[in-house]
């Protein structure tokens, strides 16, 4: 069971060796075989490429890309691109086997994949960025395809580098190919309703978490760390449910107030402010941004970055449920804390994946070359999350493990089967 030894990243956990600790857990309580656990276990394909690009002042300056290809067991893969300064193999890894059980666990038909370029977008310019965008798409023009490898946007990409993506590999095909890449802008064959998508999942998921624990959500309070795209659109949605917004916070602090936020108001503030809530006037600035996670409310969604509930703070948590809106924020030591303490989490790969699904979506409608309207987008979705939750459930009282336990049994079981009935060499 030999796989790469994973880089000590920073001080945090590894992600990759995080989430093997699940996956290991999970197929031991599914009972999997060994041949099938290595199957899965490793990446089907590791594709790392130089990219010389030409900045702006003449010099040439070469770039590392990476895609990661975990499975395709289930379809093509499916996964982000992700442009940062410490993107490395073992995180491309992790986030690439993530996404496979991500698809499974919602039931679409997807394996998963994960990208990324070693850079820092936030000093190059627009073109620099470009040229690295066509380039790493050239570079990977055997691996992309609407029916193989189908990548969409992630941290330090958007809507108009995947319009690049789609562009660049079109001329390559000497046709429009919309289905290639997903989270386009909307003229390109973009889906409505996905700019809200992965929000709009984790609220439909807490609400289902918080009917099995019995809390009235016209009555709950709720902390939400990270007030980005999924965050923002999370505390919004929640709102209009009845739960009251207490914390938010971005980059710049955490902001409390017991009576609750206006979300829409703190929401025009950040856009009108640079992006951040710096100096936001309708709550209290906390001392220090990661006591928000240690507040005392019903509901805390962290919706930031990875590993902030760690064995340090796991057992100062008060909140009755946790529902991830982030990629790994629970590291896997911290599991065990919270489910001695009783508190119900909703995994990442369950709570974050109403992104890929309406990525589904967009996909399905650019190869129907039909558009769906928001409602439909948004009422098939509903439905989709709320059936993986109720699976995810059901699995964890059959197996009794908790939810993320649980979710991780519901994929891996689904991708298992496929791969037997399909067969190996």
């Amino acid at each position: 069971m030999a796989y790469i030894e994973p880089a000590p990243i920073k001080d945090k956990e590894n992600p990759l060796e995080s989430m093997m600790e699940r996956f290991h857990i999970a197929a031991e309580k599914l009972g999997l075989s060994e041949e099938i656990y290595n199957v899965l276990k490793n990446p089907a394909k590791q594709v790392i490429v130089s990219l010389p690009i030409t900045m702006d002042n003449g010099k040439i300056k070469v770039f590392e890309g990476i895609r990661v290809i975990h499975s395709n067991i289930l379809g093509p893969a499916k996964g982000g691109i992700r442009f940062a300064p410490d993107v490395h193999l073992d995180e491309v890894r992790a986030l690439a086997a993530w996404m496979t059980w991500k698809c499974a666990v919602v039931d679409i038909p997807y394996g998963g994949g994960k990208g990324g370029v070693r850079c820092n977008p936030r000093e190059m310019s627009a073109g620099e960025i470009e040229r690295l965008v066509r380039a790493y798409t050239l570079a990977m023009i055997d691996v992309f395809g609407p029916d193989k490898d189908i990548p969409a946007p992630d941290m330090g990409t958007g809507p108009r580098e995947m319009a690049w993506l789609m562009d660049e590999y079109s001329k390559a095909h000497g046709m429009t190919v919309n289905a290639v890449v997903t989270g386009k802008p909307l003229v390109l064959g973009g889906s409505l309703g996905r700019t809200e998508a992965t929000g709009r999942g984790v609220m439909v998921t807490a609400l289902a978490a918080m009917q099995k624990l019995k809390i009235n959500p016209f009555q709950a309070t709720c902390a939400v760390q990270g007030f980005g795209n999924v965050g923002s659109w999370a505390s919004l949605l929640l709102e209009e449910r009845g739960l009251k917004i207490v914390a938010i916070s971005d980059i710049s602090g955490a902001y409390y107030n017991a009576d609750g936020i206006n979300i829409q108001e703190a929401i025009a503030y950040r856009d009108s402010n640079k992006g951040t809530l710096e100096n936001f006037k309708g709550a209290e600035k906390l001392a220090d941004a990661m006591d928000l996670l240690e507040l005392e409310v019903d509901v805390l969604v962290p919706a930031a970055v990875e590993d902030v509930i760690t064995i340090a703070n796991a057992d100062r948590i008060k909140a009755k449920l946790i529902v991830e809106g982030a990629n790994g924020p629970t590291s896997a030591k911290a599991d065990a804390i919270l489910n001695d303490k009783g508190i119900m989490a909703v995994p990442d790969i369950l709570a974050n994946a109403g992104g890929v699904t309406v990525s589904y979506f967009e996909w399905v409608q650019n190869r129907l070359g039909y558009k769906w309207t928001a409602e439909r987008v948004n009422r098939r979705s509903d439905r989709i999350m709320k059936d993986a939750f109720d699976h995810v459930y059901e699995a964890s009282i059959k197996y009794q493990v908790p939810l993320r336990i649980a979710a991780y049994i519901v994929a891996i079981d689904k991708v298992a089967k496929t791969y037997t009935y399909r067969g190996g060499f």
